[in-house]
């Protein structure tokens, strides 16, 4: 979220959950399948405005498709105020202790100035068609009423709690016809980002708390058509000791985090909504000589997500011009002499925004997902040039690469808070990016008419990689429904409707897809395999080691490993014949991977082997020779029949 840059950000600075009674928002723990029913505005003014779409989303390459695969470009904004707005000094009671002097009392912002409905009405005249809505944790147990004080223009909100005001703000912005992505912005409701608790999405609470609370809240929107995504936490940053990490197994790991939430929320909330996973906003001390930094997506390229919905997984950074790559945003305590984004140029923003973010949306790569800049916003009343070009500069990267963003902030009061969208003072009355004096409705309007991808998005092979590199990484529900197939082993299975087509030879990593015409059937059982009983007589395709081979029909969709050792093979029978030649691919002492390696670099470091796209994979093979290492040395690979459901 913004902050003034005199303000230091600390992204640069060194139990039951409470049932609420029941309301249209809350569901089932078992949401029932979504139908691909249209969804629009429901009066007729901002139905004009609107766009026709049919959700659930989901993704295609880098793109967000709605139900009948038509491009979803999320062109939003931030309605923010659930997450908090005390700044953590001064008396919570008075509104000189809250950010920008707007005490939101822990529910979106305007709601005692403007009617819900003229609210909407505002949003459909911007042109967004989404809405970030951020909250804490803290409002999801709060069950104190908010004061009427905060609802004056919507006295039909009076006595409610700040989570049954926000069950009625999701319930509007569905009925207009908007997306809404839930966001966990904080752990306690107050105003982001400084040394506040909330560096980490386990700050201030465990993580199993957290991902119940995202549990609590997938169910509770199960049934409302507008609500499709989940943005797990925002700007994960060092706190005062330790910085977060991707992928190191502890309790700061937020790779490891993020992939235990989105496997809850998909398999015990809703299953149809998109993940939203946000990269490292920042890690280590902003001073010169020191190492610092905004990690974004980087590391992304060599450890992404795999989901147990394949298509579900959405990518997101944040990016302000007082910012910088090696900038923590302060001016004085924490400035230190790195670039910020506002003093690049045109072509160096977009090398940083490439570098950082955008080459996720690279076509063919294991990591190949949307990315979502939910955060970037400047004041209307800034007046250093440096900044005002730089807004421009972002503003022509996003319509050029016909990108998805949400600008921060959407609304806010008159006199106090210029960076937002809409501004409304006492009386309800409207100024902002809409009026002819507000230098920033140039930029707005270019970002909101650019042409961009528009209809049907051709689909687009899907890969995936597996890491087992502390604990399972089975990503296929119907494993998971066969119970535990290699008890004390590190299990890893494809996403149901990809097999498995690359290993690594020490990692433990592997990679799946379903490019080629090879395909899964849909409801047949699965194989584990430990010995060579399937291995046919007098076809030794890996003459001296142990040879681990799907039964004839049947194809390569996971594997288990003890450290190196590999353990089992799990197959899974194909939906069309499995035919024709097989080969093997050796990478026991260097990469084998077919010419322009599709999927990427899946095990970085390591050797890897994998079949060709058009190709299975039907067997591993291994060596427990002394002085031998025990990881997969070889791949069986073969030819797929016809085309898939042949």
């Amino acid at each position: 979220m913004s902050m003034a840059p005199t303000v230091l950000r600390l992204a640069g600075t060194v139990a039951g959950l409470v049932l609420l009674a029941a309301q249209t928002t809350t569901a089932s723990a078992a949401p029932p399948p979504r139908s691909p029913a249209p969804h629009a505005s429901a009066s007729a003014s901002a139905a004009a405005a609107a766009e026709t779409w049919y959700p659930p989303l989901s993704t295609r390459g880098r793109y967000i498709v709605d139900a009948r695969g038509d491009r979803f470009r999320l062109k939003g904004a931030n309605w923010d105020g659930a997450q908090g707005s005390w700044t953590g000094s001064g008396d919570i009671g008075d509104p000189a202790g809250h950010h920008a002097g707007q005490d939101s009392h822990g529910i979106p912002l305007g709601l005692d100035r403007v009617p819900l409905d003229g609210l909407l009405a505002d949003f459909h005249e911007l042109g967004i068609n989404t809405v970030r809505l951020p909250f804490s944790n803290e409002m999801i147990h709060s069950t104190g009423a908010v004061p009427d004080s905060a609802v004056t223009a919507n006295p039909q909100l009076r006595g409610r709690t700040p989570l049954q005001v926000y069950d009625a703000v999701v319930d509007a912005l569905s009925r207009s016809g908007f997306a809404v992505i839930l966001n966990n912005h904080t752990n306690t409701s107050r105003w982001c980002c400084g040394v506040d608790g909330n560096e980490r999405w386990n700050t201030g609470q465990p993580t199993p708390q957290w991902a119940d609370d995202w549990v609590f809240m997938a169910r509770r929107y199960a049934r409302v058509p507008g609500v499709v995504g989940a943005d797990l936490y925002n700007e994960v940053r060092r706190n005062v000791l330790d910085d977060p990490n991707w992928g190191l197994g502890d309790d700061h790991d937020w790779y490891a985090a993020a992939q235990l939430a989105a496997d809850r929320i998909l398999t015990e909330g809703d299953p149809h909504l998109l993940i939203v996973v946000e990269g490292i906003n920042w890690t280590g001390l902003p001073v010169d000589g020191l190492p610092h930094g905004r990690p974004q997506l980087t590391p992304v390229g060599t450890l992404s997500h795999t989901l147990v919905d394949a298509h579900k997984l959405v990518y997101s950074a944040h990016f302000y011009g007082y910012t910088g790559p090696h900038h923590s945003g302060a001016t004085g305590i924490g400035e230190t002499h790195d670039a910020r984004y506002q003093d690049m140029t045109r072509e160096q923003l977009g090398a940083a925004l490439d570098d950082e973010a955008f080459f996720v949306e690279e076509s063919g790569r294991h990591y190949t997902a949307p990315v979502w800049v939910s955060e970037f916003g400047i004041g209307s009343g800034e007046t250093n040039p440096a900044a005002r070009t730089w807004f421009g500069n972002m503003t022509d990267y996003l319509a050029d690469h016909d990108a998805d963003f949400a600008y921060w902030p959407l609304v806010g009061f008159e006199g106090h808070d210029d960076w937002a969208l809409l501004r409304y003072d006492g009386a309800g009355h409207r100024s902002g990016a809409l009026d002819a004096a507000d230098w920033r409705g140039m930029a707005w309007r270019h970002l909101m008419s650019a042409p961009g991808t528009t209809g049907p998005v051709t689909s687009v092979p899907v890969w995936r990689m597996l890491a087992t590199d502390h604990g399972d990484a089975v990503e296929s529900l119907s494993a998971r429904a066969t119970g535990d197939w290699d008890p004390g082993a590190r299990k890893a299975a494809c996403p149901d409707g990809l097999r498995l087509i690359g290993l690594g030879h020490t990692s433990g990593r592997g990679l799946c897809t379903d490019a080629g015409t090879t395909a899964l059937a849909t409801d047949a059982g699965q194989t584990v395999v430990t010995d060579e009983r399937y291995v046919p007589a007098g076809r030794d395709w890996a003459s001296g080691y142990t040879k681990l081979q799907c039964p004839p029909g049947a194809l390569l969709t996971g594997y288990s490993v003890r450290g190196e050792r590999v353990s089992a093979a799990l197959c899974a029978p194909g939906r069309s014949a499995l035919a024709g030649a097989a080969r093997t691919v050796w990478f026991d002492r260097s990469d084998n991977r077919p010419g322009g390696a599709a999927g990427g670099d899946f095990a970085e470091g390591d050797h890897k082997g994998q079949c060709a796209a058009n190709e299975y994979a039907a067997g591993i093979a291994f060596t427990t020779r002394f002085g031998s290492r025990p990881g997969p040395d070889a791949l069986l690979c073969g030819a797929g029949g016809g085309e898939p459901g042949a």
